[in-house]
């Protein structure tokens, strides 16, 4: 207990004890004033707050309204249970958008809250925080949690009437929904990114709250001023001053009073997660836990006995998604059709008629596209090419609520431009601007079925493809019979390796819903009854996982391994150059025919240029595919039951096929990209466009990070090992090619030596700070700071003293003056390096 200080006591005791004297005046003091009566405090009876006038809509809360006031009742039975509330943009102000965000059915906020009465009359909503839990509230870890981890009370209210039977409460709700405040409007992520200042509450109103049995809508219109705001904006981001309104719709979800039995996650199954710290799970200490996002599927009470037996039965409660009345009529079978390819991978779990699509009510006054208990996809008037698939989830178990899908009209130039540039050779329908109908149709289906996926819990699957042997790929029956990936959800897009002499059809170059998919759903949503707990069925899923990865088709590779060839996104088949080279094939087929598939009557190049652009970037990324396998460590996640490594490092003769590959196709120079009739139209250049090409190749190979894990292989492996110094050597000899028969270096040539060089001059270099290169129009950057230590400057240093030996020599003899002056260049460049004054 604090204790004050006698002194201070003491002056205390003085004070008030000289201000209860008279003082020395002799006048009386004066008669005191009667208080005026205080009004009556505390809740009025209910017919004084609700009166005749108002007007009610029941549902999860009774909302009142009484002229325009607004009123929220809530049964005792709602007090302290969670409540989720989500926050979207009804209706998005004009010149807000900030690249993919702004527009109409987007979340700008979301949280937990629960509503409890206090003391003095008074009613206060909880902001709740699931990151720390101890679930079992049977021991004492849960309170020890709880007493460190009081939730924040966000805001509070008077009470103002018991509820009409007296129990319940009824709070005044019209200034908070007014007001500027994180649970109804954009959390303050969404406001950096918006701009988003304060609330002009003149010019913001409630235009209406609606409640339904398990969830209140509330709809407001707001005005807010902007700021400055930070990052990199759009050009249709909102200028820094003046206002913006918009309209918010506010869905108040009533949570489950038992939350859905969490599954945990496995490294194995690609799927998203919820994350919490538990005190309870390790007895010894804390864990993070992981638990998956899915749907909450389980057979009807009179279907569990079937479901148990193996027959395939429907769910008590299916996923259900309803496309956008704003959709163009032609699309929309296509859509529903991505929704419901589905069905056969819910099979695999045991259930029929699992999801489906349907179009919008449109005679349904209780149906609304931003009621939270409705999914739907969400078409969008936007330039952006893109779609994604978000969802909703409850923090406690991770089950999915709800899912908006983003349909960006312009997603169809985007699925167009992939579409040519990987299959028109195989396909004449691509071979044009403007697509028929049935084929963008099935382009939309395709994708619509991969942003589903999304929204089932399930992430991307980089690894799928290179599960499949290149060959394969170009076997009509078997592609066309297996498809070109495992995995609708890999960034497998179309089949680039088919040869035009395959004639393999549509069926073959289209992706679908595949093996992997069928099995990650089988995972995450294969009913468990007999395991009590989340818990419990790690056992039967790990053995059932170990059982199914016998089938290399099911294995997933993360999205995020920098490191790993085998995950890569928009590659196929099993070794990247035998199958970079048969889309290289097809990209030379195309270019030849740019200017007549790229033809527009009356219009002008926009389209050879975006085509011929496509052709450049396609490459580029079959460079990126042959570079990560130099340096690459594939990771295999496995638990303790499963033999073999997890990290294994990609061997020497892979390597070697990677460079060697590089050498051919990217050194040496890329000729049919220069079609001069082309760049000619478009204001582009030769040099400058292999120039890109060849600095990225040499920026992935020469890098400090590729350096590193070369040296820690060599480390491990020793003399199995590619090393660094093969690695440059083979890079040497491939670039400098010209030099020991003394043949002519073109332009493309030499500034692809001088990159060569400056990259192994910024290694041995004192300090990484050194300004970056430039040359052909390239910047380049060289990376972290590299250890004075390190084997990489000893490396460097060796290479660029026989190189400098070597070009001596071969100046001299040549007679093209551009040339000799070129390779004195490169000697005074190393020299001064390696031998400073």
């Amino acid at each position: 207990m604090y204790k004050i200080p006698v002194g201070l006591l003491l002056f205390l005791c003085l004070s008030v004890t000289a201000q209860q004297k008279p003082g020395n005046s002799t006048n009386p003091p004066a008669a005191a004033t009667p208080p005026a009566a205080l009004p009556k405090s505390g809740p009025k009876p209910y017919k004084e707050v609700i009166t005749a006038k108002a007007i009610t809509d029941d549902g999860l809360f009774k909302v009142h309204k009484v002229e325009e006031k607004y009123f929220f009742e809530i049964a005792d039975s709602l007090l302290n249970r969670d409540i989720l509330v989500v926050n979207r943009l009804a209706r998005s102000a004009a010149g807000m958008r900030n690249f993919f965000f702004g527009y109409a059915g987007d979340i700008i906020g979301d949280n937990v809250i629960r509503f409890e009465k206090g003391p003095n009359n008074k009613v206060y909503i909880r902001t709740i925080s699931f990151d720390e839990m101890a679930p079992d509230s049977t021991l004492p870890m849960y309170r020890a949690v709880m007493n460190s981890n009081i939730q924040s009370i966000s805001q509070a209210f008077d009470l103002a009437s018991l509820g009409k039977d007296s129990s319940g409460i009824v709070i005044d709700v019209t200034s908070w929904i007014n007001s500027d405040n994180d649970i109804l409007n954009f959390d303050p992520a969404a406001k950096r990114l918006f701009k988003v200042g304060s609330v002009q509450s003149d010019k913001s109103y409630i235009d209406e709250i609606r409640s339904f049995p398990f969830n209140t809508e509330i709809r407001t219109v707001k005005t807010y001023s902007k700021t400055a705001g930070t990052g990199v904006v759009s050009p249709l981001a909102a200028p820094p001053s003046g206002s913006f309104t918009i309209e918010i719709n506010s869905s108040m979800l009533l949570l489950p009073a038992k939350p859905m039995k969490a599954r945990y996650f496995d490294e194995r199954v690609g799927y998203f997660t919820r994350e919490y710290v538990d005190f309870d799970k390790n007895p010894q200490g804390v864990e993070n836990v992981k638990m998956v996002t899915r749907w909450k599927l389980e057979p009807k009470p009179e279907d569990v006995e079937k479901y148990k037996k193996g027959e395939l039965v429907e769910p008590a409660k299916p996923i259900v998604f309803y496309i956008d009345p704003a959709t163009p009529k032609k699309w929309i079978p296509y859509l529903i059709q991505g929704v419901n390819d589905w069905q056969v991978a819910f099979e695999k779990a045991g259930f029929k008629n699992a999801i489906m699509a349907k179009e919008a009510p449109t005679n349904d006054p209780d149906w609304s596209i931003d009621d939270a208990r409705y999914s739907a996809i969400v078409y969008k008037p936007s330039d952006i090419p893109n779609a994604s698939g978000p969802h909703v989830h409850d923090p406690r178990s991770g089950e999915i609520l709800e899912s908006h899908i983003n349909w960006y009209h312009n997603v169809m130039e985007l699925l167009r431009n992939w579409y040519f540039v990987q299959a028109s050779p195989n396909d004449p329908a691509a071979r044009t601007t403007q697509f028929n109908d049935s084929l963008m149709g099935q382009l939309i289906r395709f994708v619509s079925s991969h942003e589903v996926g999304h929204t089932l819990g399930l992430r991307h699957n980089f690894g799928s493809s290179s599960t499949v042997p290149v060959e394969k790929l170009r076997d009509k029956k078997w592609v066309e019979a297996n498809g070109h990936t495992p995995s609708i959800m890999d960034y497998a897009r179309f089949n680039y390796v088919a040869q035009p002499e395959d004639n393999i059809s549509e069926i073959g170059l289209f992706p679908r819903i595949g093996d992997y998919d069928k099995w990650a759903i089988e995972w995450g949503y294969r009913w468990m009854p007999e395991a009590a707990t989340a818990e419990a069925e790690i056992p039967a899923l790990n053995k059932l996982t170990i059982e199914k990865l016998k089938d290399k088709r099911l294995w997933f590779g993360t999205e995020t391994n920098p490191d790993d060839p085998r995950s890569q996104n928009e590659d196929l088949g099993d070794n990247a150059m035998k199958a970079s080279g048969y889309g290289i094939k097809n990209l030379q087929r195309i270019v030849p025919n740019l200017m007549t598939w790229s033809r527009e009557a009356n219009k002008d190049y926009q389209s050879l240029s975006t085509y011929y652009n496509e052709v450049v970037t396609q490459f580029q990324r079959y460079i990126g595919h042959v570079c990560k396998n130099v340096g690459g460590i594939m990771e295999t996640p496995k638990t303790v039951e499963q033999p073999g490594a997890v990290y294994e490092f990609v061997s020497r003769e892979r390597q070697k096929e990677a460079v060697d590959f590089i050498g051919r196709q990217v050194f040496n120079t890329p000729g049919w990209l220069v079609d001069e009739q082309i760049l000619s139209r478009i204001g582009s250049n030769g040099p400058a466009v292999i120039s890109r090409l060849q600095d990225m190749a040499l920026g992935r190979l020469m890098s400090p990070a590729t350096y590193t894990k070369l040296l820690n292989a060599e480390a491990a492996n020793g003399a199995k090992a590619y090393t660094m110094t093969e690695l440059l050597n083979d890079l040497r000899h491939q670039i400098f090619a010209e030099i020991p028969a003394r043949r002519p270096i073109d332009i493309y040539r030499r500034n692809l030596q001088k990159n060569m060089v400056e990259r192994l001059l910024v290694v041995i270099r004192p300090s990484a700070g050194t300004p970056p290169s430039a040359f052909g129009g390239i910047t380049i950057s060289f990376g972290p700071t590299i250890s004075r230590n390190s084997d990489m400057i000893s490396i460097a240093k060796g290479v660029l003293r026989s190189m400098l030996t070597e070009l001596r020599s071969a100046g001299s003899q040549y007679g093209d003056p551009t040339t000799r002056y070129h390779l004195q260049d490169l000697v005074d460049r190393i020299d001064d390096a390696v031998n400073p004054k």
